[in-house]
């Protein structure tokens, strides 16, 4: 960019520091995130089970979000950390705002709840609460809960001659208020929940019955208690403070966090829900035992922990759920006779999970692990899952005497352990397993094989080819989230890749990258410099556009880059599935920007810019990006990331003019933000456009084999929303 230009661009950040309230709040805006996820519990064109699924990740969202964003706010409270967010409010402030915004949403989880409670048992699928039951039912109740329950608990007398019990994070128990039958003595006595007991227990037969495992023990607590009268009981739940600090002095990562996962099982209470009919008293021992200094308490009369009804969702009724769907294998890849080497080497491939086959990434995989010819893989593993074919190809690949690296990132929230028990299982393979920086998370996602091949002259040669994904190698969370996975044997792209690995392993800087732009190092700059391009395309008079699809969009300084480009005439369109601090409408400060957030079947992950450069978008000049990045600035400077240039035409197009723009024409599911902060449905219109239904039908650009190219062609996508 010319002096000129990059005046330009610091006179509107100026400009642009002096204007109030131009962020949302981070934590109200994932809550408001939280509740589109819960309103599909209440879409109507969604079956009935899934409904309920959708109020069940609610819950567990939810369960996070206190355990790790709410606890870290208390513990700057406690510690009298002042320091304001982006949008200029102290901890303590956010803690009151958040306490209200989870109040109502827990209001709204009960009040659907209820909602799909009489829907199931209208449908046969029935949740016994404290009322009647058959004189069959009470007969399998009761021996189902002296033979699996009974012997598994344990009553705890509450009083001065015992301890008050540990109650671990995300434990249950129930509180009885007792009386001696002989004499009328009070007792208070104290039932923890095995985590090993299920949520809810089905009765056998059809149709369908549930009953949850605090009320079969309030059904028979004279079977726990003889010779007491029960004058009351209350259910209760506790979270705790489940992040984990890395300490600058830590010397052995692994022992650190062996040790890190069992403090935090007895970290600081967060949260206290209390159900039913609690004894004042019995409230108030909580209370105080459980230290509720800087923690919330809500009280109801419902259901508590939501995240348990994913149990009834698996109730085999395919009825009441979405039509199964099974992923396409790329017929690019088939008409190499499976071979993912041959078909990489004619030409690039992109695969959109999970309407593409995450069996192609396994494969390539397990190919490289059988193929005599290469020499070597390398991968990082940030979350592998608990049954990872991933793993065990790399541990083949070391059998069979390859050179395999492995960089395990041991800080990827909630799979520590998990991720423990894989390195250990790679070591013990032979495999080279890294575990990268100690202060950043090795969030990129990428693998590379490095193969032996002829030259065509009787010469031996190597080529390298890489994946590059926006998602995780995990095989779950690959049938429900959205990603992308890039292959190619592009030379550039595979040194570039090395340089990439030889950094995490060795701390050897890469002095130059040709491709790829990573974080912590460069990639916020590459941003930087593609949004002041097209700053300087507005300010010449040519077409400057720039759309980009997000996770999350909380970084004030990225922020207030693309509020300077709007100043300047940028058209931007932006798809922030959850988080998004930009204020989007803001006359004289985002007027050109406009933000939606998509909530379907599916769960939009992957990550995607692209800059007009001097032409309308979608246009063949675009500059093209997949990232592992979202603009955060935990991702942009404390953790590596790598931001992946699209050059192969037929890959270009399938991420700008059917990928993006799908996501841009989408009615079906989305959500658009205004400037006070609030999300409201998009009017569906008179052809309604779902971007996952366009992709379930249709194959993508890059996979689809040349005889399908020929005889199938992809519908193209117009601008004119709604028409395709």
């Amino acid at each position: 960019m010319s002096k000129h230009g990059a005046a330009t661009v610091n006179h509107h950040l100026s400009e642009i520091a002096a204007i109030p309230n131009r962020y949302f709040n981070r934590e109200l805006s994932w809550l408001s995130f939280n509740e589109r996820v819960l309103e599909e519990a209440r879409n109507a064109h969604y079956p009935l089970l899934e409904r309920l699924r959708f109020l069940s990740i609610s819950g567990s969202n939810l369960d996070e979000f206190m355990m790790v964003r709410v606890a870290g706010l208390a513990g700057q409270v406690r510690r009298r950390i002042d320091e304001a967010s982006i949008d200029g409010l102290t901890p303590a402030q956010q803690l009151a705002a958040i306490r209200a915004a989870v109040a109502r949403l827990e209001e709204r989880q009960q009040a659907i709840w209820e909602e799909l409670r009489g829907l199931l048992a209208a449908e046969g699928i029935a949740i016994l609460g404290e009322g009647r039951v058959s004189a069959e039912e009470r007969a399998w109740l009761k021996s189902y809960f002296l033979e699996h329950v009974l012997p598994v608990i344990t009553p705890q007398a509450i009083d001065p001659a015992h301890p008050f019990p540990f109650i671990a994070n995300q434990g249950m128990g129930v509180m009885f208020s007792l009386a001696r039958q002989a004499d009328g003595a009070p007792m208070m006595e104290m039932v923890l929940i095995p985590a090993g007991l299920p949520r809810f227990v089905r009765l056998p037969g059809m149709p369908a019955r549930y009953i949850s495992i605090e009320d079969l023990l309030t059904r028979h607590a004279e079977l726990i208690f003889p010779g007491f009268r029960v004058l009351g009981h209350g259910l209760f739940r506790v979270l705790r403070d489940s992040d984990i600090e890395i300490e600058e002095d830590a010397e052995d990562l692994v022992r650190y966090f062996r040790t890190a996962i069992q403090r935090r099982r007895r970290g600081t209470v967060i949260l206290l829900q209390l159900a039913g009919r609690f004894d004042p008293e019995a409230e108030a021992l909580l209370r105080e035992q459980l230290r509720l200094d800087h923690a919330m308490a809500i009280k109801t009369e419902g259901l508590i922990g939501m995240a348990g009804l994913s149990v009834i969702v698996d109730e085999a009724r395919p009825d009441l759920k979405f039509e199964p769907y099974h992923p396409r294998y790329p017929e690019r890849v088939m008409e190499h006779d499976g071979d993912c080497f041959a078909a990489i080497r004619e030409k690039d491939i992109l695969i959109h999970h999970p309407y593409e086959s995450f069996e192609v990434v396994v494969d390539f995989l397990r190919q490289a692990a059988a193929d005599p010819d290469v020499v070597a893989i390398k991968q990082t593993l940030y979350r592998a899952g608990k049954q990872s074919a991933v793993i065990a190809a790399l541990i083949a690949a070391a059998e069979a005497g390859k050179s395999v690296t492995a960089v395990v990132e041991l800080k990827a929230r909630f799979d520590e352990e998990q991720n423990l028990h894989w390195a250990s299982q790679l070591e013990n393979a032979g495999v080279q397993v890294i575990y990268g920086f100690l202060d950043w998370k090795t969030h990129a996602k990428i693998s590379m094989v490095v193969r032996r091949e002829s030259d065509g002259k009787g010469a031996g040669t190597y080529r390298t080819y890489c994946h590059f994904g926006t998602g995780n190698y995990h095989p779950v969370t690959a049938r429900v989230y959205t990603d992308l996975s890039y292959f190619t044997a592009d030379p550039a792209l595979g040194r570039d890749a090395g340089r990439v690995f030889n950094f995490i392993t060795g701390y050897v800087e890469p002095r130059r990258l040709s491709q790829l732009a990573i974080a912590p190092l460069g990639l916020r700059d590459k941003l930087y410099q593609l949004i002041e391009r097209e700053i300087a395309h507005a300010e010449a008079g040519r077409p400057a556009m720039i759309w980009a699809k997000l996770n999350s969009l909380t970084d004030s300084q990225l922020i207030n880059r693309l509020y300077a480009a709007s100043r300047a005439g940028v058209e931007i369109s932006l798809v922030v599935r959850g988080i998004c601090c930009l204020r989007p409408g803001v006359p004289g400060l985002s007027e050109k920007i406009r933000v939606k957030s998509i909530i379907g079947r599916f769960l939009e992950h992957g990550r995607i810019w692209a800059f007009g450069d001097g032409a309308a978008l979608p246009s063949p000049r675009a500059k093209v990006f997949m990232s592992s990045a979202d603009a955060m600035m935990r991702n942009l400077d404390r953790r590596v990331e790598v931001l992946v240039p699209i050059r192969n035409r037929t890959v270009h197009d399938q991420v700008l003019d059917q990928v993006m723009l799908a996501n841009l024409l989408d009615t079906e599911q989305s959500w658009l933000l205004d400037s006070e902060g609030r999300y409201t449905r998009a009017e569906r219109g008179e052809v309604p456009f779902n971007l996952h239904r366009y992709f379930m039908t249709n194959p993508s650009l890059s996979g689809r084999g040349a005889a399908l190219g020929q005889g199938r062609k992809v519908p193209k996508l117009a601008l004119r929303r709604g028409r395709t």
